[in-house]
């Protein structure tokens, strides 16, 4: 069973959320919370499979519950909002959402939109090998990276990324290539996702997230992991 957490004040938003639930492939059980003290609640009680969650909430808004809730668990979290201003949405995508859905909505594209951020936190199948490149190990089959000698912790989307990237090492991989294997096809057009997921890379590996020179922006094209022998 498949539960899925709706988080909305309006009941008529979270009756049409519930209903979208029946055009999904698999089995989707919701539950729902009319604001984000009872989202919190039922997150940790209840520890549903994914967060549909609104911003404009009563008692705590959606960023903070976000914010929160990334603090301690990987749990995947779409953000379905009003609030379509691109700062909105870079903010959402920065403090961890895994995608982004602006009110009104179809529900078509929202089941879609579910399926595939299961799709993407769902275990993949395993790939061998390790990567050892500036200081930073990246076992493959374990998910684990190391630098410096410290475990780095990546949500599920984040290491997907960092592999694909460190995996075609001095390969510049367009920015389309990156969203259709790491997100998938319907979201190669979402560039917007890609640089601010790169960003979080960057916090994580670079010395000097400001200066990259591990991911290198290669302009007009998008990324290009930097060569194991290349200083860094």
């Amino acid at each position: 069973m498949t539960k899925i957490l709706i988080v909305d004040d309006e009941p008529d938003v979270r009756a049409l959320v519930r209903s979208s639930l029946a055009l999904a492939r698999q089995g989707l059980t919701p539950i729902e919370a009319a604001d984000g003290e009872e989202a919190l609640e039922l997150i940790y009680s209840e520890r549903p499979d994914l967060v549909v969650l609104d911003l404009a909430l009563p008692r705590r808004d959606g960023f903070s519950v976000l914010e929160q809730v990334r603090q301690k668990t990987d749990l995947p979290i779409i953000v379905l909002t009003a609030r379509g201003l691109e700062q909105d949405k870079i903010k959402g995508l920065q403090l961890g959402a895994d995608d982004y859905l602006t009110k009104p909505f179809s529900p078509g594209e929202l089941v879609a939109r579910i399926e595939s951020v299961l799709r993407r936190s769902a275990p993949r199948e395993r790939r061998g090998g390790l990567v050892e490149t500036h200081d930073m190990s990246i076992d493959l089959a374990a998910r684990r990276v190391r630098r410096g000698g410290k475990d780095v912790h990546f949500t599920p989307t984040e290491f997907n990324l960092l592999a694909e990237l460190a995996t075609h090492p001095g390969e510049a991989l367009s920015h389309e290539a990156l969203l259709t294997r790491v997100w998938g096809p319907e979201y190669r057009y979402e560039t917007q996702y890609l640089k601010v997921y790169v960003g979080r890379l960057r916090e994580k590996i670079e010395p000097d997230p400001n200066a990259p020179r591990l991911i290198q922006t290669v302009r007009g094209v998008g990324y290009r992991f930097a060569e194991a022998d290349a200083p860094a």
